[in-house]
């Protein structure tokens, strides 16, 4: 895969899940987060544990939620991003940093997760590109994000889940607010009604 362009992006479905579970493995992405640590309140995600995550977003997907969506490579999920309606993200809401900017209504980009063998070739700045078509296209006008400010010239994965400022940049976001050095909100408006 030499870049975003060759790849093709869908909303995670219920026929979709294997890929979505494939792309995960069984460690969950990250720390067996499956991807519900902004979903959750914090002492639930705690009691859940890995398999009690992969059931809860499973869930998710089963029931006709759209929580994310997937960058393929061919017919192999190579990246997923967690995107929805800023209401679906608990944790944003009761955060000092990540409180609400304004009363808009807006969707918002938490988290990615790309495979190994993909980092480093723009599947999250597609992801990310991806992401604001699926919210236009649901009505959004204004998608909000979270990125990770390194402190170092080098990023662990890890750290970077959230997305880094310079991708967000890139796809033409504009920080709107920041109440500490290392936790930016940026938004891209869509120009949806």
């Amino acid at each position: 895969m030499a870049d975003d362009e060759a790849l093709t992006f869908h909303v995670v479905t219920a026929d979709r899940w294997v890929d979505l579970e494939a792309l995960f493995g069984p460690g969950g992405a990250c720390s067996g987060c499956w991807c519900m640590y902004f979903r959750l309140p914090r002492s639930e995600f705690n009691e859940l544990h890995s398999a009690g995550r992969r059931e809860a977003i499973k869930s998710l997907v089963e029931s006709g939620a759209e929580p994310g969506l997937l960058a393929y490579d061919g017919d192999r999920a190579v990246g997923w991003v967690c995107v929805g309606p800023r209401e679906q993200f608990p944790i944003l809401e009761r955060s000092r940093y990540y409180r609400r900017v304004d009363d808009k209504p807006v969707w918002s980009v938490v988290c990615f997760f790309v495979a190994k063998s993909c980092r480093r070739r723009g599947v999250t700045s597609g992801l990310l590109r991806a992401s604001v078509e699926h919210a236009a296209s649901r009505g959004a006008s204004i998608v909000e994000g979270y990125p990770f400010v390194p402190r170092k010239p080098k990023v662990d994965d890890l750290s970077a889940y959230r997305g880094l400022p310079s991708v967000f940049e890139r796809v033409g976001f504009v920080e709107v607010a920041r109440r500490h050095d290392d936790h930016p909100i940026v938004r891209y408006y869509t120009g949806a009604p």
